[in-house]
């Protein structure tokens, strides 16, 4: 395609998992600046929707019902409405589907959503690159995923837009985290780490009692106190590590985990002096959110997956058989050797450096949101 045509209804697809819906958001904004007027919509999952729900630059989010709709072969009635969601899918007439999930069913809907223009990955998994009509090109295996999402840019004439995240954080969610903050008992304008120790894969998460040990000596040589955030099913995690913490009464940990919507949260780490975590989504809403960061990495590919930009400290053991994108710990041979290397001494250091690197360049948070 040498030159786009000016599309006027939109389908951007990209249902999961988090951390991959933030990778995309730079073509979302891609695409408005180069077609400003159209109707861009984004098919993503029940889960994942509150993340883009009121952003600006969208008209139109499209829940996908991933975990309901995996069960279309046991249930007639399920089936029935899988059809009826292609049925509307279809009726709103899309001249442009584009899929950066790059797997079957993805593809499928790519099709089912009857664009004359369908495009996705060149050799997407799955057999997907069949329902295309035009494939993005991936020049190089290691690309970064939101370099590899922005490829689209070249078909479609917005290759000179910045890769640009906007996580439109609204200034009533502002207010809103401060209200949380502060009834956790934080005080407003008082730099805070915020620690996120959980991941969806075991393998991922580096051990609870270095992350004590890292928040005890940062609240003793920094005075800085730590958040603790997550999921639900991350809360016992977060009060073990919080009740292995030495600190003053005014410097302990505060755990916050289960008690936030993914918007709070996002509205917290914007708050936030700086970010600990490890390859999960917190890390990729932190560098949207240019927040200092540091992050441990394990098993995945840093250059594939790891924050995008320069905001962020990666720390990674230097281990052969890394990575290797196994899940489960009882899958690896090794002892886990590439969390258990990590120190907690390089992860202080790290904290501290971001820190002072921010402090120098300004970047602290301000006090938005605290009335």
């Amino acid at each position: 395609m040498t030159e786009a045509p000016e599309y006027q209804r939109i389908l951007l697809i990209k249902p999961s998992s988090l951390g991959d819906v933030i990778h995309a958001l730079p073509v979302l904004h891609g695409l408005r600046v180069r077609f400003p007027d159209a109707h861009i919509a984004w098919l993503i999952s029940t889960a994942c929707a509150p993340i883009i729900r009121h952003h600006p630059e969208l008209s139109e989010v499209i829940a996908f019902d991933r975990r309901r709709y995996g069960r279309i072969t046991r249930s007639l009635r399920i089936s029935r409405e899988f059809a009826g969601f292609v049925g509307d899918l279809r009726n709103r007439r899309f001249d442009l589907a584009i899929d950066l999930q790059g797997l079957f069913r993805s593809g499928f809907l790519t099709f089912a959503s009857g664009a004359p223009v369908r495009m996705g990955f060149r050799g997407a998994r799955e057999f997907a690159w069949l329902f295309y009509t035009h494939e993005i090109p991936v020049p190089d295996i290691d690309a970064h995923a939101v370099d590899k999402n922005f490829g689209v840019a070249g078909l479609l004439g917005f290759a000179d837009v910045p890769v640009r995240f906007d996580l439109a954080v609204t200034e009533a969610e502002r207010h809103q985290a401060a209200d949380v903050l502060r009834g956790a008992g934080v005080a407003l304008g008082r730099p805070f780490a915020a620690v996120l120790p959980g991941a969806r894969w075991d393998t991922k998460r580096w051990l609870p009692e270095r992350y004590a040990s890292t928040l005890s000596r940062l609240a003793s040589a920094c005075g800085l106190r730590s958040v603790l955030l997550g999921a639900p099913n991350e809360a016992d995690l977060c009060e073990a590590i919080a009740s292995q913490v030495s600190a003053g009464n005014d410097l302990k940990p505060v755990c916050l985990a289960g008690r936030t919507g993914l918007r709070e949260l996002v509205a917290i780490l914007e708050r936030a002096a700086v970010v600990v975590c490890q390859d999960s989504a917190p890390a990729h809403l932190a560098a949207a959110l240019g927040r200092p960061t540091v992050c441990i990495l394990g098993p995945t590919n840093s250059r594939r997956t790891g924050p995008y930009g320069v905001g962020a400290r990666l720390i990674q053991a230097d281990v052969p058989c890394s990575p290797c994108y196994l899940r489960s710990l009882s899958q690896c041979r090794f002892g886990h050797e590439c969390m258990h290397q990590v120190e907690v001494d390089t992860v202080v250091r790290a904290v501290v450096e971001q820190l002072r690197v921010s402090n120098a360049a300004g970047t602290r948070p301000d006090d938005r949101g605290t009335a």
